[in-house]
């Protein structure tokens, strides 16, 4: 996920005049740097089956 997350942020181009941008540029970093709680937050939803549509569609 913080890979497609990063995809996004690079399709735009780096503008920090656009919003859009700019929430993805500043929530791509914050991400990274708690990866131990996205990863723990990850692990919690997929327990509870939050990815499941999506897997299935692969």
């Amino acid at each position: 996920m913080l890979a497609e997350l990063n995809r996004l942020r690079k399709d735009l181009g780096e503008d920090p005049t656009d919003l859009e941008w700019l929430t993805l540029h500043h929530v791509f970093c914050f991400v990274s740097y708690k990866m131990a709680d996205f990863q723990k937050y990850m692990e919690e939803q997929t327990a509870k089956g939050a990815f499941r549509e999506y897997e299935e569609s692969r």
